[in-house]
């Protein structure tokens, strides 16, 4: 609950004060090992062996063995070397040093990059190998260097199923390429010329050896065969050993020397929904009827096709457990509340129960279960709030006081951040049972992962220890691996990143304070770069305890652009119930809070009248759920570029993915209609400098002509924003016909 600790002002450098922003991690200890080609042979020969390996693709087969090299003399004891016989350093990405594995998806594609370089002007290469959960190296992923003269090389992989993967660099001297540069200068020149083409043929017959028999052998023999040909001339017997076919079996079965390769890295492979998902929150007991103003899970249900209508994926509900009575706050949180006061649904616990129950005037775990049934037939998730946290009334209180801080005089601790005081909760002690505070959290969850529940958001997870979710996490992911955590920490940087390295499948970020250009393009830079790795961003531009100014005073427009922002900046994004009404009162000027919040009261809202009057931007919402769905680009964080805008109130990014291609073009300013020249960078979008392309505009079904350089009008309550699909061939349409 983040009203229970405070937000971090924005700074004017686009920080929040007392917060600095999250570093990137650092490079890894040099712990890459050495490993001659013999080692590398050996894994390719198992996987070739193995019934169970999928079968290699004719563009990535596994490498050949390199010929035997003579036994060394044994070397005298000394300590092993920190770098190998080609040194590959830096693998990335790399979390904590390679103690905590990197994430990614099933179908998600990453780049592993890696440092590599040999002595000398000779010819290195590099492979990125993937080994599944069960230890089997897949098809070996060739890297090419992404800038010449940096010896940074990369490649992109895509693991292709749940678990705990792992993967390696392995780098090579490449001494068919090295001979080939010699060739193509001193053949011409008549240097050395028998002697330069016999080298080649010995090259070519080691490479041969290493291929299958079948065309592919027979066309690397038949190169060498030309090679030593001594009746042809010297220049057709070079230009038969560089024919494209040739070049094609030696990229597939390239002959490798010196292979060394890196220590391997762990990579978490989770399910798609822990990385691309849409949240919908809301309240059930402000989901009631006129004759029963309190909601029940029952009557909640109603709500539930309207949320599916809107293309969210995940409906989160607050605490639906019992809510203690004891200091219990009345409404916009006075410290008195009267006979019918709801209170605090984060103030957890009453006689009737604790954090395995349900609140009795929401109903039972029967209708919970029928709630979670109903929401399962319309293709939603329901997620539930684990919030560790106790009201006075709690029966931990008496069953388990070593759980709370006493004080002094016998009392127990109120939650505080002083100069507030919370009575109605109490915090946990958790170094005084951390054994049975983990025992009894993993029933909580078990217990409603019984009853359904595969996503918890967790409440306020960096007031607690952050080893004790690391064994929670663990214990559950390591027999449901299903289950995703989203971490609502709105705090310092590296507690953020280190609970997302320690397990959090999703986190809450910055984005609500991030409201101006180079707050945006600084921030999302940093979440898609070396941080998604580990952390993946789910992007609420408000929340129960969150209202910002620029939604205050922005109206409408600005929820339509905060959404537009939200859906395509990150593959996971969410609203709070009364989003779509545009609801920004806050309870005092320069305040964050709701006036008349709905964590201390119902809140019924008239959805029919709403929307048969035109006050809600559902339609928007609608649409902006069914671009994503349909475009592969957004299910994705890590490929996401920035172009320029000449105006600091227009904002410009684009997403790739294979073949779909997402612009994405938006007016920050909620009050004016902003005009701006857009810049794009071509070669992001998979085009040339020079190309004009056709660009359908997804939230209006327009199509325009754009190259390098494009005029932008965005009129706010009219155009927030362009969501444009770059259209090739056989490019899919997202619904509606485009209009030229």
């Amino acid at each position: 609950m983040p009203s229970r600790q405070q937000h971090p002002a924005p700074s004017p450098a686009g920080g929040r004060k007392g917060a600095r922003r999250p570093r990137a991690a650092g490079p890894p200890a040099p712990t890459e090992q050495s490993a001659q080609s013999a080692q590398a042979a050996q894994s390719a020969q198992a996987a070739s062996e193995d019934p169970a390996v999928p079968a290699v693709p004719e563009e990535a087969p596994p490498p050949p063995p390199a010929a035997p090299k003579p036994t060394p003399k044994a070397a005298p004891d000394v300590a092993p070397t920190a770098v190998g016989r080609i040194p590959v350093l830096d693998v990335r990405p790399v979390v904590q040093h390679g103690r905590r594995p990197a994430k990614a998806v099933t179908g998600e594609s990453f780049q592993v990059t890696a440092t590599v370089f040999g002595e000398g002007h000779d010819a290195v290469a590099a492979n990125v190998v993937l080994c599944d959960p069960a230890g089997r190296p897949g098809p070996w992923t060739p890297m090419r260097e992404l800038a010449p003269g940096t010896d940074r090389w990369g490649a992109e992989v895509t693991p292709t199923a749940t678990g705990r993967w792992t993967y390696h660099v392995e780098a090579w001297a490449d001494p068919v390429t090295t001979w080939r540069r010699h060739a193509r200068i001193k053949i011409p020149a008549g240097i050395d010329t028998e002697l330069v083409l016999t080298e080649g043929a010995l090259l070519y017959g080691r490479a041969a050896a290493g291929v299958p028999k079948g065309p592919e052998r027979d066309t690397v023999l038949a190169a060498e065969e030309a090679l030593r040909d001594t009746r042809r001339p010297a220049a057709s017997r070079l230009s038969a050993a560089l024919t494209p076919e040739v070049d094609a079996v030696l990229a597939r079965r390239p002959l490798r020397d010196l292979v060394t390769a890196s220590a391997p890295l762990p990579l978490q492979v989770e399910r798609e929904r822990a990385l691309y998902s849409a949240w919908y929150e809301f309240f059930p007991r402000s989901e009631g009827t006129p004759d029963q103003p309190h909601g029940t899970l029952r009557t909640a249900e109603r709500r539930l096709p309207a949320i599916a209508a809107m293309g969210f994926d995940v409906v989160y509900l607050p605490p639906i457990h019992p809510i203690g009575t004891t200091h219990r706050k009345g409404p916009d949180n006075t410290l008195t509340a009267g006979p019918d006061d709801v209170g605090v649904p984060w103030a957890i616990g009453s006689p009737e129960g604790g954090h395995d129950t349900v609140h009795p005037r929401l109903g039972t775990l029967d209708d919970f279960d029928h709630f979670t049934a109903r929401a399962r037939e319309l293709g939603l998730e329901v997620a539930l709030d684990l919030a560790l946290q106790c009201s006075p009334d709690h029966p931990w209180i008496h069953k388990h006081p070593q759980w709370f801080h006493h004080r002094p005089d016998g009392t127990i601790a109120h939650a505080e951040n002083p100069p507030k005081k919370y009575q109605d909760i109490h915090p946990l002690a958790f170094d005084t049972d951390m054994d049975g505070l983990v025992t009894e959290t993993l029933r909580i969850l078990r217990h409603w992962m019984h009853h359904g529940v595969r996503i918890f958001r967790v409440d306020n997870p960096h007031t607690k220890p952050v080893v004790f979710w690391e064994r929670v996490i663990a214990d559950i992911n390591t027999t449901d691996p299903d289950v995703i955590f989203l971490a609502e920490a709105f705090t310092r940087p590296a507690m953020m990143h280190t609970l997302a390295q320690t397990g959090f499948q999703q986190s809450y970020t910055y984005f609500t304070w991030r409201t101006t250009k180079q707050e945006l393009t600084d921030y999302l830079t940093e979440l898609s770069g070396e941080a998604a790795a580990y952390m993946r961003p789910n992007l609420f531009p408000s929340t129960p305890d969150i209202l910002h100014a620029y939604l205050q005073h922005g109206g409408r427009p600005a929820f339509e652009v905060r959404a537009v922002l939200a859906a395509t900046l990150s593959p996971s994004w969410g609203i709070y119930s009364g989003y779509e009404l545009c609801e920004n009162t806050p309870l005092t000027e320069g305040g964050e809070e709701y006036l008349h919040s709905e964590k201390y009261q119902l809140r019924p809202r008239d959805w029919a009248t709403a929307e048969r009057e035109g006050r809600t931007i559902t339609p928007l919402i609608t649409r902006l759920n069914d671009i994503r769905r349909r475009s592969p680009a957004l299910h994705q964080l890590r490929d996401l570029h920035f172009h320029h805008a000449d105006k600091d109130e227009v904002i410009a990014y684009s997403k790739r993915s294979g073949s779909n291609t997402v612009l994405v073009v938006a007016n920050l300013d909620p009050h004016h209609t902003q005009e701006a020249t857009v810049s794009l960078d071509m070669p992001q979008l998979g085009l040339e400098w020079h190309e004009s392309v056709p660009v359908r505009d997804e939230l209006t079904g327009e199509t325009y002509h754009w190259g390098r350089a494009n005029y932008v009008r965005l009129e706010p309550g009219q155009r927030p924003a362009h969501i444009l699909t770059v259209l090739r061939p056989s490019t899919p349409q997202i619904g509606g016909s485009p209009t030229t």
